[in-house]
């Protein structure tokens, strides 16, 4: 265990490190933009802009905070998901929330080959895609919420939220056999993830829900800490797990699933950074986890994205590649290293 003083200085470095990550990602892209080209950016009326600054401002500046948001809530969901269930493999979307926004996209997408031309024309935009996205995680987290609420197994609604999931994947199949090719690979590209697609009113949206689920987790912590003891110990020292429970699936689900309808489902960075993060800081306590967990997850996004950029090219790889080809060695590896797993 570290001390707090050790915790402190680790945390500054993290910081810095993600100020040099925040700053490198937002200089590469197809066009190559200088630190000081950067820092004028921020000095300048909008009226002033040289096509650089309009680049920052407008594409690069986003898409970096997304970047953070995205890789900092998904990391907390999936810490927030795995002290829950006492499940490392564990991840935000284990209560179906990513399945049943896959849904609410897949029923817009590709619903022209059951309802008719007519359906994608009316529906099809980005706004409509991102509401559907949020109304199909909401609707399968209240299923398992009304189910849930009927049991008290903790493991159960592990298995309930997988098995809602496998319902949405069903109804996506069928809805996949009917479509054409254009609206297969529309809907695939969805499924790439994306985070360079949000304006700043769209962010804004996006940053709002964000700190409420952000939120949540916090006041979240005391009960995470007493769950890692087991349900029955926690219970003795007078926690409500119910109560508890609720407000954990809430907290995630507002994470996962507005990041999902946003950015996509993003893969990977909910299920490792949580086990990344307590392999470096070699402690299992939520009040030194949750903002650790918050900064390597907005770090290694940052990361991630920066290489699919592929720099001076025009083309980006998707984000969902990269977050598995990067990510996952560096966990193989951490965990060879430490040759155990914390938990």
């Amino acid at each position: 265990m570290l001390s707090l003083r050790s915790y402190r200085l680790s945390f500054l470095l993290l910081i810095i490190v993600l100020i040099i990550c925040f700053v490198i990602n937002i200089s590469l892209g197809s066009v190559s933009i200088s630190f000081s080209e950067i820092i004028d950016s921020f000095l300048v009326k909008p009226s002033d802009y040289t096509s650089k600054e309009y680049i920052i401002q407008n594409y690069r500046l986003p898409k970096a905070i997304t970047a953070m948001l995205v890789g900092s809530g998904l990391g907390i969901s999936g810490l927030l998901m795995q002290t829950l269930f006492r499940n490392p493999l564990a991840g935000p979307f284990v209560l179906g929330i990513s399945s049943g926004a896959s849904l609410g996209v897949a029923i817009i997408i590709l619903g022209a080959g059951i309802f008719g031309g007519w359906f994608s024309t009316v529906m099809l935009s980005k706004w409509s895609i991102i509401i559907a996205a949020s109304l199909g995680s909401f609707l399968v987290l209240l299923s398992v919420m009304v189910v849930s609420s009927k049991i008290r197994d903790t493991m159960a609604i592990l298995i309930i939220g997988l098995m809602f999931g496998s319902i949405t994947a069903a109804v996506v199949s069928v809805l996949s056999y009917f479509s054409s090719a254009e609206q297969l690979q529309q809907y695939i590209f969805w499924g790439f993830g994306s985070l360079g697609n949000l304006s700043w009113n769209e962010l804004l949206i996006f940053f709002i829900i964000y700190i409420l689920g952000l939120f949540l987790s916090i006041l979240s912590i005391k009960a995470l800490n007493s769950l890692l003891l087991g349900e029955n110990y926690a219970q003795s020292l007078g926690l409500n797990i119910r109560k508890s429970r609720f407000l954990i699936i809430i907290a995630t689900s507002l994470l996962a699933g507005t990041i999902t309808a946003f950015a996509g489902p993003i893969a990977f960075i909910g299920l490792a950074i949580p086990h990344i993060t307590r392999q470096v800081f070699n402690t299992s306590n939520h009040k030194v986890l949750l903002p650790a967990v918050l900064i390597f997850g907005a770090i290694i996004m940052l990361i991630c994205d920066s290489i699919a950029q592929l720099p001076t090219s025009d083309f980006v790889l998707p984000i969902n590649a990269i977050t598995s080809l990067f990510g996952a060695p560096i966990v193989i590896w951490l965990l060879v290293r430490k040759r155990k797993m914390i938990f």
